[in-house]
């Protein structure tokens, strides 16, 4: 039987999120896994008079590139990858797989290698994204291996990400359209801060904003959403932060990060595990040190870490920073092959100042 809270999803991220129009050259990209999604999207799509492409990977694949490609073969970059880059107008990518640690034993050094290679065309599709001339959409379908990570049943799984995008409401579109207004408020009051501290246990963190642009996260680029962002001045960041949640990248599990940054650049960053990926991936360019995004998490919807960024860094009353490549979007001009998120929970003695007041605390806003 099918799951109608598939249809809808489908509905709300070609009318709302991706604002498909007639004409439009979209790209539906995931696993296999999520073909039950991918089919509804391309249907709803066509209906709104789209031109639609769907790419099923083959599991494994990724995997079997990473361990056997040539030095030469990880730095090739297909012509038909930039041209899509280049020429699309609507993307929508979907995150479900048979194993989230299919590519924990890849020598990270090759994985490394192939981040840095596709760094012009990931900068390329960050300018396009920030201008608007690409709409670009991040989702996950529900599927077991997601599930287990989370610690809980597919069917449980299934409540809690299509509760996250409020699917279990008549008018999901309108819901967000909510969402967007009330988070534009605090994005209005921020663009107008230049200085922001984050205090927490173990963290004391300051970084400045002025010139940039706060990013109201409603729905559009990622789905579910939930969070307002910028990206700092990058000589900017100093101070600690203690990450209370595992860092999770590249289907790795880093615990207990701790980083220290001066004049905005990682200069001391240890782990009680995976340090030595840690380390590898903040050198794995010029930029990978630095920090391309600050955020604070608002989709209270989301309460438990599950072990996808996509949800984590959501969660209501976080921050999280990303280290390597910035937003354009928001002003950064940070370069990297790498972004990172890393998400610290406020909600029990946290708080967040701006030019000096404290706005944020215990993970609620106070303006």
């Amino acid at each position: 039987m099918r799951d109608p809270r598939v249809e809808k999803l489908a509905a709300v991220l070609v009318r709302y999120s991706l604002q498909l129009k007639p004409g439009d050259w979209f790209l539906i990209e995931g696993q296999a896994v999520a073909a039950p999604l991918m089919r509804a999207v391309y249907a709803e799509a066509l209906r709104a008079g789209a031109n639609p492409m769907a790419r099923a990977v083959i599991d494994g694949v990724d995997e079997i590139f990473l361990r056997n490609a040539s030095d030469e073969q990880l730095r090739f970059i297909p012509e038909n990858l930039r041209l899509e880059t280049e020429k699309l107008d609507a993307r929508l990518s979907i995150m479900a797989t048979m194993n989230t640690k299919a590519l924990t034993g890849v020598d990270p050094r090759r994985a490394a290698m192939r981040q840095a290679a596709m760094r012009d065309v990931s900068r390329r599709f960050l300018e396009r994204m920030g201008s608007k001339e690409l709409r670009w959409c991040g989702t996950l379908f529900p599927n077991q291996a997601n599930a287990q990570d989370a610690e809980m049943s597919l069917s449980d799984y299934e409540d809690f990400v299509f509760g996250a995008g409020l699917l279990d409401q008549d008018d999901p579109i309108a819901a967000w359209q909510a969402v967007s207004r009330e988070q534009q408020r605090i994005v209005d009051y921020l663009n107008q801060r230049s200085t922001i501290r984050v205090i927490g246990p173990e963290t004391d963190l300051t970084l400045r904003t002025a010139g940039r642009r706060w990013v109201n996260c409603d729905g559009r680029a990622n789905f579910p959403d939930g969070e307002v962002f910028t990206c700092p001045i990058e000589d900017s960041v100093e101070g600690t932060i203690r990450y209370t949640f595992p860092a999770v990248y590249g289907g790795r599990e880093v615990q207990d990060v701790r980083l220290r940054l001066e004049k905005g650049r990682v200069v001391e960053a240890t782990a009680s595990r995976g340090e030595t990926y840690l380390r590898e991936m903040i050198a794995l360019d010029e930029g990978a040190s630095r920090v391309g995004e600050f955020a604070i998490g608002t989709n209270f919807g989301i309460r438990r870490f599950t072990k996808s960024t996509l949800f984590d860094e959501k969660i209501g009353g976080t921050v999280h920073m990303a280290l390597g490549a910035s937003l354009p979007e928001a002003g950064g001009v940070n370069v990297s092959g790498l972004h990172w998120d890393m998400v610290c929970d406020l909600r029990s003695g946290g708080e967040v100042q701006a030019d000096g007041r404290t706005i944020h605390k215990d993970g609620k806003f106070l303006i």
